[in-house]
């Protein structure tokens, strides 16, 4: 995990948990509990994560998943607003750093499970060699600005669960669209996200998984889900741009960040 100093405060957030994804958390009850209204900041990238990735849509890949993912999770019970809308919350995200993948690693890793899906019964694990990661920061603030939820959190590939793709961000796309579930889910439940959360989804999660309309038309700024188009591309080892075509905002959203991410304030040290 990795503070980029972005958030209000670090002071409130827990202790270091958890085994397959490493967080720290913090979320006031009291704080969350009257909430009607959501905006969402474009997510940004701290000067690590922007040095890691060599093309500026892969960039915008990850970032839009992020905003995609909370935008959808919290417009089915908030009522989501434009940024830079008086909102009842506020969220911040800024990726701290990326793990690329190793795009040929990746290709031969697919090639070798397609190839052993058809002489075996079952397919053979990733190859644990040039596998991704991402790290993210997050805080949801109040009309005054008082923080009341905030997220450190970072999680890596692995080779049983994670999909190989032929592309520097492949995993990264995928853990970013995880940590905005994560988060989002933080808020609107109120409670800390476990590493083994179990719950059955609704016949909304289901709809907009698969590509279906959200709950704000807001959301749709940042695109849809591929739905079962992206979920033949990963199964192939495609690139998530092959499948996923961002989000309306992405190039205004990224120039703006771009431009911040050289020089992001420290918030917390005002």
């Amino acid at each position: 995990m990795k503070e980029a100093g972005t958030l209000t405060s670090y002071s409130n957030l827990s202790a270091p948990e958890g085994k397959f994804e490493k967080k720290r958390v913090y979320f006031s009850k009291d704080g969350l509990k009257d909430v009607k209204t959501v905006s969402i900041a474009p997510t940004s990238l701290a000067p690590p994560a922007l040095q890691r990735v060599e093309k500026q849509k892969d960039r915008l890949l990850v970032t839009n998943a992020i905003d995609r993912a909370i935008c959808i999770a919290m417009s089915e019970k908030y009522r989501i607003v434009p940024f830079g809308t008086p909102a009842d919350l506020t969220v911040r995200t800024v990726v701290t750093d990326i793990v690329p993948t190793e795009p040929s690693v990746a290709g031969a890793a697919k090639a070798i499970s397609i190839g052993s899906s058809l002489a075996l019964p079952v397919g053979i694990p990733r190859l644990p060699f040039g596998l991704g990661g991402l790290a993210v920061e997050a805080e949801a603030v109040d009309r005054t600005g008082k923080q009341t939820a905030a997220i450190v959190w970072s999680k890596g590939a692995n080779s049983f669960t994670s999909e190989a793709r032929v592309s520097q961000v492949g995993d990264a796309y995928d853990l970013a669209a995880a940590f905005g579930k994560d988060f989002s889910r933080m808020v609107v439940a109120g409670k800390e996200p476990g590493d083994f959360d179990l719950y059955l989804p609704s016949v909304y999660d289901i709809r907009t998984s698969l590509g279906g309309k959200p709950g704000s038309a807001i959301c749709e700024d940042f695109g849809r889900a591929p739905g079962v188009v992206g979920m033949i591309g990963a199964s192939i080892g495609a690139p998530p741009s092959w499948t996923d075509r961002g989000g309306k905002l992405a190039v205004a959203a990224t120039g703006t960040a771009v431009s911040a991410e050289k020089t992001i304030p420290s918030i917390g040290s005002r």
